[in-house]
């Protein structure tokens, strides 16, 4: 594997922006729960998938995804308002580095 010219931070390079993206205790894990649902999810749906989250993290986080546009939410008319949430394009395309991260930790769970 090439390495890539290294900036003179860490944060300029491509690495960085990549952290910047997904880094933080949630991200990743809202990040792919959203692909494993394979649909669009409602919010408490999600944050059961998730578990130990409190609300204001979880809005937090998705509200961060969706600014890096990451994650679509989509707010329907009704009531009570009904909102799903789904991985963007951009989200998509991140899914492959999350299953190396998923397969390394497998592989160092089986040593």
């Amino acid at each position: 594997m090439d390495r890539y010219e290294f900036k003179d931070q860490i944060k300029d390079t491509g690495f960085g922006f990549t952290l910047s993206l997904i880094g933080g205790k949630y991200k990743m894990s809202v990040l792919y729960a959203l692909y494993m649902s394979n649909d669009p999810i409602r919010y408490n749906q999600l944050k059961r998938m998730l578990g130990n989250i409190s609300f204001k993290t979880l809005t937090n986080t998705l509200k961060e995804l969706e600014n890096d546009q990451l994650v679509n939410r989509k707010e329907y008319p009704q009531v009570p308002p009904k909102v799903e949430y789904s991985l963007t394009e951009k989200g998509l395309s991140l899914i492959p580095v999350l299953d190396a991260i998923c397969y390394w930790g497998e592989e160092q769970l089986e040593k």
